[in-house]
């Protein structure tokens, strides 16, 4: 097991090849990078990625899901073709920085026209998405998010009934403002976690590094991860608000390693 920071929780206080560089210098282990948007799609700037990573291990990548993750499953032929492209663009430019597994939200389930989720269609859609991924070597791995396609338990093995190869994404954060136990999620992909997550908060319920200070039973979850058969990558994944000096960042990687080597 390893663990590591998503450039997301450098969001706007640096750009992704600069966070990758402080990051490196902070003796992180691993990370999960975030593309925010088209110019960090290309080739050239994945080079650059690959380039400032240094010793971390990419584990992942993220993308802004909005951008083209819905249109992967539209029936409109062109915007999903286009979608496709970009599929194919951003999974080729992950596989030159590294990264073995797409954190996927897919739909957005904010509008009040949705009307639930057509497992079959859908199935067959993430099906066609995987077979992309695997060319690149890269495995596609749904996320629970509470506005997405995942938002409750239960959602990822209906999935698993049609596209074998999904795999998961546990991510506390949005467990919580899903308002569902966490533990619902990761007995739902019992087996199939590719990587997690983790945040912590406060006694205002305000979100904040994992640490000693925050109210998460960090024991717990990982116990409920390594009875779900997980061993993989556990990535710190906040909103730069949520703390202030980049250190803490290495500090909270430090408290979860504490944890995992007692449960693992």
């Amino acid at each position: 097991m390893i663990t590591g920071v998503s450039t997301a929780s450098m969001f706007m206080r640096e750009m992704n090849e600069d966070a990758l560089t402080i990051l490196n210098e902070l003796g992180v282990e691993c990370t999960e990078i975030f593309l925010a948007t088209y110019s960090e799609y290309s080739k050239e700037f994945a080079t650059l990625l690959k380039q400032r990573a240094g010793a971390l291990c990419v584990n992942s990548v993220h993308l802004l899901n909005t951008q083209f993750e819905p249109q992967l499953f539209s029936s409109h032929e062109r915007a999903r073709k286009d979608a496709y492209d970009l599929l194919n663009w951003t999974m080729n430019s992950a596989k030159i920085f590294g990264a073995k597994a797409y954190t996927f939200h897919g739909i957005s389930r904010l509008k009040k026209s949705f009307k639930g989720l057509n497992y079959a269609k859908m199935g067959k859609d993430f099906n066609e998405m995987i077979s992309v991924c695997k060319k690149y070597g890269i495995s596609l791995c749904l996320e629970n998010v509470h506005w997405a396609t995942y938002a409750e338990p239960g959602i990822f093995k209906e999935f698993k009934k049609y596209c074998p190869d999904l795999k998961g994404v546990f991510d506390i954060k949005q467990a919580r403002l899903s308002e569902y136990p966490y533990g619902e999620y990761i007995s739902d992909m019992e087996g199939c976690i590719s990587h997690v997550h983790l945040s912590d908060y406060d006694e205002k319920g305000d979100i904040r590094l994992p640490s000693e200070k925050g109210k998460t039973d960090f024991c717990d979850v990982f116990k409920q991860l390594k009875d779900a058969g997980f061993n993989g990558a556990v990535i710190i994944e906040v909103y730069p608000n949520d703390y202030k000096e980049y250190i803490e960042l290495k500090r909270s990687c430090d408290y979860l390693n504490e944890i995992i080597y007692k449960i693992y």
